[in-house]
Order: C-alpha cells, then sequence, then structure tokens
C-alpha cells in the first residue's frame, strides 16, 4: 500500500514502509489528496491483451520481409 505524505510542486511524496519516493501528481487520481492510501495492482487481462496486440504486430511485420 502506498500512502500520499504531501505534495510538492508537481509531484506526490509516496510513503511505503520506510521508503519515500516521488510521482507525477498526473499519475494519480484527480481527487487523490494528502494521507490517502493507494492500492497499486497488476492488470494481469490487459497485459495479455497488450502481449498479444505486440505478439501480432511483430508476425505481421516479419512475415512480410
Amino acid at each position: 500500500m502506498w500512502i500520499i505524505d504531501r505534495f510538492e510542486g508537481e509531484y506526490a511524496v509516496i510513503e511505503t514502509g520506510n521508503t519515500t519516493f516521488n510521482i507525477p501528481k498526473v499519475a494519480l487520481p484527480e481527487n487523490a489528496k494528502e494521507g490517502d492510501c493507494i492500492d497499486v495492482c497488476i492488470n494481469t487481462d490487459e497485459t495479455k491483451k497488450r502481449k498479444e496486440k505486440v505478439n501480432n504486430l511483430m508476425d505481421k511485420l516479419f512475415r512480410n520481409k
């Protein structure tokens, strides 16, 4: 879980465990505010779709040579 510690300019300072790091505010939901907790998850369905799309494009590219 990530916690928004504070905002500094165009960045959000994120705290997780004993670590902090910055991410651009535009990467967060518009209504995110200091103290909010953020869950980060992997969208396996979308990942699979993107991999299939890239593989199909590569197949077409290399088949035409």
